[in-house]
């Protein structure tokens, strides 16, 4: 199947998909709020933005967009100081919340199990705690991902970073990719969440419809990468990805962010949150080695 290259033409092509898929075709997807009627977009208000004429042009952001493009003076906040290794220690993890009060980081980005820990370190203090979902392969189910988001905003998550089911994706299953990130999108209120599209696993087209089924979804941010995978944020990417969600979502550029002069590249090209594990050396003029 051929796509548009207008990114408009190609949001209604999508549109109208996901619209067969679960209106025409009436599939029901098992959700346990579910009455059974197999009317999916009447019992699942959260996905009808997907439906509607102008679904895409109504997703918004908490963050302030006027700042895209631009680099702000205290450049920590665009930073989510990130420990997402899995043997990170509990001491670790408190240094890593030190930091984030100390050099007021936007956020902390830690693994589900640390959310606790961390929203006791940090209450009062304006970082958020952010952790991931599905990480960091992202195929698991969406009733398994949309579980871990609850839990996690439960336990006192203000942010999911969400992994998107790649799989799914380059088989073209866009009816299945779209319904996992509504899951999460779901599941994580009132906190935001943020796509991982594993921009260097994809090409560009796929790259463009990722992007559109998370606009779609309502979700609040789109992000280049976990960090473990292939490749890490370009330039490019994120100045891609910035183009085709337009002002109404975040950008957030993570994985091979370790300088200061990395973050104002990802900044110009259309960040608005970077993701790092190299965060203190950024923010302190030195440069770190971090894969992150």
């Amino acid at each position: 199947m051929s796509f548009p290259t207008d990114i408009d033409q190609l949001v209604d092509l999508i549109t109208e998909r996901i619209r067969t898929k679960l209106h025409n075709e009436n599939i029901c997807t098992d959700d346990p709020d579910c009455g059974g009627c197999n009317a999916c977009v009447i019992n699942k208000p959260w996905s009808v933005r997907a439906i509607e004429e102008a679904g895409a042009s109504r997703i918004t952001t908490r963050h302030n967009n006027n700042s895209i493009g631009t680099v702000p003076e205290n450049m920590a906040t665009l930073i989510d100081h990130t420990l997402l290794k899995p043997e990170a220690t509990q001491d670790e993890i408190k240094r890593l919340c030190e930091d984030a009060k100390k050099h007021n980081f936007a956020s902390v980005c830690v693994n589900t199990t640390w959310v606790p820990l961390c929203k006791r370190l940090l209450r009062g203090h304006h970082s958020k705690v952010c952790t991931v979902v599905g990480f960091p392969l992202g195929a698991m189910s969406p009733t398994a991902k949309a579980y871990e988001a609850k839990e996690a905003v439960r336990q006192g998550a203000d942010e999911i970073d969400m992994v998107i089911n790649i799989g799914a994706l380059k088989s073209c299953d866009y009816e299945t990719v779209f319904e996992d990130i509504c899951r999460v999108v779901k599941a994580s209120t009132p906190a935001i969440v943020k796509v991982i599209i594993e921009s260097g696993a994809l090409n560009e087209e796929q790259k463009i419809i990722a992007c559109t089924l998370s606009k779609l979804a309502g979700a609040s941010f789109v992000k280049t990468s976990t960090g473990f995978g292939q490749g890490g944020a370009t330039v490019e990417d994120v100045a891609l990805m910035r183009r085709i969600v337009g002002n109404q979502m975040g950008v957030k550029a993570s994985g091979g962010v370790r300088s200061s002069d990395d973050v104002k590249k990802m900044a110009t090209a259309g960040a608005n949150r970077v993701g790092a594990s190299a965060s203190v050396a950024i923010v302190t003029g030195q440069r770190s080695t971090s894969h992150y």
